[in-house]
Order: structure tokens, then C-alpha cells, then sequence
């Protein structure tokens, strides 16, 4: 099959995949942002998102996107590397055109894949895990599992993870202001008219993205130190 089988069709798989967790981080950082402005609206939504089949459906879709656009990010990696041989231990001057990012795409998505790690320990496994293994008979305490607002405030009160939290937030920022105009070359759009606004468009989504997820993050931190100060 080409998609396996040439280095083409590994490209357009992970940029499918990179497309489809691109729409997935949209959703996911509106959905955030909403708890700035109403507790009751963000816990709301966490309650429609619990362990309802299509909640589930979404969440199993979603770990098996990433997955394979983990393997075929690291297929394309050796790939490249075998056919660079021992080119690449050459002390070569960087291209200009070159960007840090994409010398570094495997470092980055190595950070944002630990730092994915981490939301499911603070988020997934505190809330629509318990509620899964309630309804399989499980005796598990489901008192806070809809409330998304109390593992944020209890998650982004400890500078601990507010640090981790914030250079996950910038590794992803690099990774996808690169990642999301390279797949739209290895789909096709490589011409000098479009490629040139993809990367304007990258750079403007994903500032935008990263931004409503900080800001979750450090608005929450404030009102703890206001809280603990009062």
C-alpha cells in the first residue's frame, strides 16, 4: 500500500493525521477558554463530554490519531536519516531557508507527546476515567468527575505545573507553526503563492491556539495566589 510503502504516502498520513489533531486542539482550546467566563458553562460542557459512547468514540478516535502520527513521525525520521547516511555527522553550515523548527520536529513532539502525558494525569484520568470504570461496575469516587473547574484551579495552582504546563504550550507553538503549512505541502499546496500564506496562516492559528491555552493556565494561577493572599 503507498500510504506504508513510499515516502509520499507516510508524508500525506502524517499530515491527515497532523490536520485532524490541528481540528481537535481548535475545539479543544475553545472549549477552555469558556471556563474564563462561566465555571458553570466549562462544567457543563465537561459533563456533555463524560463517558457518553460518543464522548468515548471521540476520545479512541483521537488516542488513535495520535498514535499513528507518533509511528509514522518517527518511520519518516530513520527513513531520512538512512538516506542522509553519514552525511549527517557532516559539521555543515544550516540553509538560511531552514527553519529551527523543522530542524527539531522530533524533539518537539517528543516534549508535547510527555507533556500530553501529563494533561491525561491531570484531566482524563480524574475525570472520564473514574466515570468509565464507575459504569463498569467499579467502585471509584465520582464526586468531582464533571467538575472541570475544580482540576483546573487544583492543577494550575501548583507553580510546578504551571511551569511544565507553559514550555509544553511553547514546544507545541514551534511544532505546530511548522507542522501545519508542511502539511499542507505534502498535500500539495507548494506553490510559491500558497505556501507562503499557509505559513502566515500557521503562524497566526497556532499563536491564537496556544494563547487560549495559557491563558487558562495563568489566569487560574493568578486567582490562587489571590485567593491564598486574601
Amino acid at each position: 500500500m503507498w500510504l506504508c510503502d513510499s515516502s509520499i504516502g507516510r508524508k500525506v498520513v502524517m499530515s491527515v493525521t497532523g490536520i485532524a489533531l490541528v481540528l481537535f486542539l481548535t475545539f479543544h482550546a475553545s472549549m477552555n477558554v469558556v471556563a474564563l467566563f462561566s465555571a458553570e458553562g466549562y462544567n457543563m460542557i465537561c459533563e456533555f463530554l463524560g463517558s457518553n459512547w460518543y464522548a468515548v468514540a471521540a476520545t479512541l478516535a483521537l488516542a488513535a490519531l495520535v498514535i499513528i502520527h507518533i509511528i509514522y513521525a518517527f518511520w519518516l525520521t530513520i527513513q531520512n536519516r538512512a538516506a542522509r547516511g553519514s552525511e549527517r555527522y557532516a559539521v555543515v553550515d544550516k540553509p538560511k531557508t531552514v527553519e529551527w523548527a523543522s530542524q527539531n520536529m522530533l524533539v518537539l513532539g517528543i516534549i508535547v507527546v510527555l507533556g500530553l502525558g501529563l494533561h491525561l494525569f491531570n484531566f482524563w484520568a480524574k475525570m472520564q476515567l473514574p466515570e468509565l470504570m464507575h459504569n463498569m461496575g467499579a467502585v471509584v469516587d465520582t464526586t468531582y468527575a464533571a467538575d472541570g473547574v475544580y482540576h483546573i484551579t487544583n492543577t494550575f495552582s501548583n507553580p510546578v505545573y504551571v511551569v511544565l504546563y507553559l514550555i509544553w504550550l511553547a514546544a507545541l507553538w514551534f511544532h505546530l507553526t511548522h507542522g501545519f503549512w508542511s502539511s499542507m505541502q505534502s498535500l500539495g499546496w507548494n506553490n510559491k503563492i500558497w505556501i507562503n500564506r499557509w505559513k502566515c496562516i500557521s503562524n497566526i492559528y497556532s499563536t491564537i491556539v496556544v494563547i487560549c491555552f495559557a491563558l487558562v493556565v495563568v489566569v487560574f494561577y493568578v486567582q490562587s495566589l489571590c485567593g491564598a493572599s486574601c
